[in-house]
């Protein structure tokens, strides 16, 4: 059975192509840097926007029409999404999913009930990767929906929540191993405050750290060797997370001994929720080895709430591809399309041209950010404006050779320093030659 019988493969088509069910960027097998675009992208969809995702809004109900779901809890409904969601994939030649545990399996009466459900749909999700060959980029557990977590999860001031949540993240683990998971996320939903006049911040910043510990001793005892990632966001239903954004994820990380085995999943809309560009958050991931993976959306700057929009601007693609580059590409992460079609988009169609934007939007960035780095100007001139500290005394401080009494020494016989101009204005040009 076919749920969508009159969506064809979508296959590439090229520039010149009007065919709105066509890549005109996306070539699978086109060769870039040595990889092909299927292999720099790992496009992966999202299980939480693709099927459950109804359309709603603060200020609106759900307005997606799924045919195929009765939208009952039941775990044959679960079932009958799975099936449609491989047939989406197969038909968008996307490689990889991502799910939270609750999108693909009901949540029921108590979580032994719960896990039964998760493991009866997981068992058919393996039959459906055996057949097709898609992969599962990562699994998360969702622990910000259910009314107990109105408080945080691993950051609840009850002990009993605390201890739900890290079973929850258990069989979260567990789903994921038997899935063949690349990585698991930790994307923290209400692990913040709302006021501190309640809150005992550094106890609550002790659990979250402790629950991530235990998740990492667990991955040891079942034998998961995928990546763990947190996803970092400033707020949103919380006034502050913890995780705001890749810095304090870091310091995080790094206060608590976890730097080792935690990289960062990124998100454009975290990211400009932050008050941070794309390019800002990924340059400080990737300056402590920490970018990982990428959830590849974009917001609109005039809402100022978590829009989730499929990315369409080059000038972003471009960035977020450039960093990739810059990295060696991915290897356990990805480019997740954590993205969601807009409310008056609501017929099935619609998720395909969504994501077949999205996917051709990074195609183009990716070719331009490779041919910036192969035309090279933009790394001469950066290396060029740095390159006082390549010798001299410059080398001798990026070295720690030297005392600050012989700085001063050497300041006072030299003559008064001058600086030569950013170029701010070049370097946008040029980077506009390329889009």
């Amino acid at each position: 059975m076919s749920y969508f019988p009159d969506i064809p493969k979508i296959q590439y088509e090229g520039p010149g192509s009007k065919n709105p069910f066509a890549f005109k960027q996306y070539d699978p097998n086109a060769i870039i840097e040595g990889k092909s675009m299927r292999e720099h992208f790992r496009f992966a969809a999202a299980y939480w926007h693709v099927m459950r995702n109804g359309l709603s809004d603060p200020f609106g109900g759900p307005t997606a029409l799924m045919p195929w779901d009765d939208q009952s809890n039941s775990v044959d409904n679960a079932l009958k999404r799975a099936d449609v969601f491989f047939e989406f994939l197969d038909k968008t030649g996307i490689d990889y999913y991502c799910f939270h545990d609750r999108d693909i399996a009901p949540e029921l009466e108590t979580l032994a009930a719960s896990n039964a459900a998760l493991d009866k749909v997981t068992d058919h999700l393996l039959d459906l990767q055996k057949a097709t060959g898609k992969k599962l980029l990562w699994g998360t557990a969702c622990l910000f929906s259910h009314p107990r977590y109105a408080q945080g999860a691993g950051t609840s001031p009850s002990a009993d929540v605390f201890a739900y949540a890290a079973a929850q993240v258990k069989a979260a683990m567990d789903a994921t191993l038997k899935l063949g998971g690349e990585g698991y996320t930790f994307w923290g939903g209400r692990e913040g405050y709302s006021t501190l006049l309640n809150t005992d911040m550094k106890r609550e910043l002790d659990h979250l750290a402790a629950m991530l510990h235990l998740a990492v001793d667990y991955a040891k005892k079942i034998g998961f060797t995928g990546q763990f990632y947190i996803e970092p966001k400033p707020r949103e239903p919380s006034t502050h997370q913890y995780d705001s954004d890749s810095a304090a994820c870091l310091n995080f990380l790094r206060e608590y001994g976890l730097l080792d085995h935690f990289k960062l999943n990124l998100e454009t809309n975290h990211a400009t929720l932050a008050g941070h560009t794309m390019l800002h958050e990924m340059t400080v991931a990737l300056a402590a080895n920490a970018l990982g993976s990428v959830d590849a959306n974009q917001g609109d700057e005039l809402i100022g709430w978590d829009t989730d929009q499929f990315p369409t601007d080059i000038y972003l693609t471009t960035s977020i591809m450039m960093k990739v580059l810059e990295m060696g590409g991915f290897t356990t992460g990805g480019l997740n399309f954590d993205a969601k079609r807009r409310r008056e988009s609501h017929e099935p169609a619609d998720l395909f041209h969504a994501h077949i934007g999205g996917m051709d939007a990074f195609a183009r960035g990716l070719k331009i950010a490779s041919a910036i780095r192969a035309d090279g100007r933009l790394a001469d001139f950066v290396a060029k404006r740095y390159s006082s500290w390549d010798s001299g005394i410059g080398a001798k401080i990026e070295a720690k050779s030297i005392s600050l009494d012989e700085i001063a020494t050497h300041v006072l016989s030299s003559p008064e320093p001058t600086i030569a101009s950013g170029r701010q204005e070049l370097l946008e040009n040029l980077i506009n030659e390329f889009i």
